[in-house]
């Protein structure tokens, strides 16, 4: 069997007439052992494609990247497992992370479980679990938090609670039209 040449996308023994473009493209597939390689082939493919496109899904989930330079605006993000921020995002959300890239700009409201800083947020943010901010970070406005993690250098400014989801309920205790306890 001849070797393919990875850049040119043609056989060296493989005569001119079979060659990409003949109604036959593949030579040889009318021989036993080339259909018993070829559907093994085939079938190895689909598991393998099947597989990888599970294991995101079981892995990471959905995820949403903002690029470099684009701006996003006027929207509501649902559904997404992961928002990676490298442009600027003006949006509200419900998500599992969100990750802002060094410059990376978040501008609305959030509700996360876990929030990795390396950019700017700037708004309400609630995280159930865990807000990390890096050295380049910087989180301005309305903040709720599990834990908090800041690196030197980070920057926290604004009102800050702590306890994202237990201070939420017991601010709504006692209030008229509040959280009722039984």
């Amino acid at each position: 069997m001849a070797l393919q040449s990875p850049f040119f996308g043609k056989r060296d023994n493989e005569p001119t007439g079979l060659r990409h473009g003949s109604p036959n493209p593949n030579p040889y597939a009318n021989t036993p052992a080339a259909a018993n390689t070829a559907s093994v082939a085939t079938v190895a493919a689909q598991q393998s494609a099947s597989a990888s496109s599970a294991a995101p899904r079981e892995a990471g989930g959905s995820k949403l990247t903002v690029g470099p330079n684009i701006k996003l605006k006027g929207v509501e993000i649902t559904d997404c497992d992961t928002l990676v921020v490298e442009g600027l995002v003006e949006a509200t959300m419900d998500s599992r992370v969100i990750q802002i890239s060094e410059h990376g700009a978040f501008r609305g409201s959030a509700e996360i479980d876990i929030a990795e800083i390396h950019g700017e947020f700037d708004g309400n943010l609630t995280v159930r679990q865990k807000l990390v901010i890096y050295a380049t970070g910087k989180v301005t406005g309305k903040i709720r938090y599990g834990k908090l993690v800041i690196e030197e250098g980070g920057q926290l400014a604004g009102e800050i609670l702590f306890g994202a989801v237990a201070n939420t309920k017991a601010a709504l205790i006692g209030k008229p039209g509040g959280l009722q306890v039984a």
